[in-house]
């Protein structure tokens, strides 16, 4: 009853900056966790960042200090500003949701986006 649509990837150059958005749709009355994992070609998936309705935030150690997490409630989007990219983040990037309340009915699975590609290449 959750869907994800995220946009945003696409190419870009060493030291430049994307935003991933990803927007929440069904019938949803509260989303307690918004957030990124990513996952590149031979790893595993990873957290990126991940935040609460309070806005209480997680990241990974891969994002500190050049990713920053936000969201809008209301939109039930969350948005990932990735700054100073690298090769390093070359990855698929999937938004995440949790602990969905639904018509009054809690819901503590995850649901997972399609994925967005992000390539960071000269």
């Amino acid at each position: 009853q959750v869907q994800l649509v995220e946009s945003g990837g696409g190419l870009v150059q060493p030291g430049g900056s994307l935003r991933l958005s990803c927007a929440a749709s069904g019938s949803i009355d509260i989303i307690n966790n918004m957030g990124w994992y990513r996952q590149a070609p031979g790893k595993e998936r990873e957290l990126v960042a991940i935040m609460s309705r309070t806005e209480s935030t997680v990241y990974g150690d891969s994002a500190k200090d050049r990713f920053t997490i936000y969201r809008d409630n209301d939109k039930r989007t969350v948005y990932l500003q990735m700054d100073n990219l690298n090769v390093a983040d070359t990855a698929v990037y999937y938004c995440h949701v949790n602990g969905v309340t639904s018509k009054g009915v809690f819901y503590p699975m995850p649901y997972w986006g399609q994925g967005t590609q992000v390539t960071v290449s000269s």
